[in-house]
């Protein structure tokens, strides 16, 4: 693969734009903010409108926030299926509902084009040190074909299994992740009213039993996607018939945190 295209230069994409640059790529990019273009071009990326972007990229990683968003670039008119050619692999670091990925996954093989899900788990400052955790869901000659791209960015890779098994790897991801943040601030905000050394305590909590990543990541989590990933859980939970019902009162308990910033001036108020 020579030519990667990429839609969606935001907090994720454009990190990524650089890596992929820098790892000898020639790199096409589809933004609808115009004031990202001069970001994009000093990266040593180009500006490219979306049907050249898919006729000319031998891979195109879809990096847009929603699943309509996806639907629409691969499958709405003047879109991906119509514009790229046979043979193309055509990957979606997008949250969506694995049902979606397999649904446009058969759409793309009916036209020879690949389609395979690539969800990203480390958080935006992973992206800006290209050592971001990819889940491949995909055929696995596919997915080698599309290594040498995902290494750019990515410092561990795993296959998942068939298309559609990343996106259920990152919702794993995301339930343990959003309900360990809440059990993380409910713990140092339950220590700092009896006047604990909050960060002494983070600092310990790291070498014990209960370290996990969103309290070693204090104060990066925004909480923006929360609720998105959630709602996805959610959906997959009722589609398989299967109860979480401590993902339900997770998803509640973040919509109320949101607003809150994190860092260590904020525990317990």
């Amino acid at each position: 693969m020579k030519t990667v295209g990429l839609i969606g230069a935001g907090r994720m994409g454009m990190p990524i734009v650089g890596h992929l640059a820098r790892a000898g790529f020639r790199v096409l990019v589809s933004e609808r903010d115009p004031a990202r273009q001069a970001n994009i071009e000093s990266r040593g990326a180009a500006n490219a409108a979306l049907d050249a972007l898919a006729a000319e990229s031998d891979a195109i990683l879809i990096c847009v926030g929603y699943g309509h968003e996806v639907q629409e670039l691969v499958c709405g008119k003047g879109g991906l299926l119509e514009a790229a050619r046979p043979g193309t692999v055509i990957a979606v670091l997008s949250t969506i509902n694995p049902r979606t990925m397999r649904e446009l996954a058969g759409q793309g093989q009916a036209k020879g084009i690949h389609i395979v899900d690539s969800t990203v788990c480390r958080g935006s400052w992973a992206a800006d040190t290209g050592t971001l955790l990819s889940f491949v869901g995909g055929d696995e000659a596919v997915v080698e074909r599309l290594r040498p791209v995902l290494a750019a960015y990515s410092s561990d890779i795993v296959r998942s299994g068939g298309v559609g098994t990343a996106q259920v790897s990152k919702a794993a991801n995301n339930l343990i992740l959003w309900a360990c943040l809440i059990a993380d601030h409910e713990a140092l905000a339950l220590a700092k009213r009896y006047d604990v050394d909050i960060e002494a305590l983070r600092r310990a909590l790291l070498t014990s039993s209960a370290t996990n990543g969103a309290l070693a990541d204090w104060g990066k989590q925004t909480m923006a996607w929360a609720d998105d990933d959630m709602a996805i859980v959610a959906e997959m939970a009722a589609e398989c018939g299967i109860a979480l019902p401590q993902s339900g009162m997770v998803r509640e308990l973040c919509r109320g945190l949101k607003p809150r910033r994190y860092d260590l001036e904020q525990y317990g108020k």
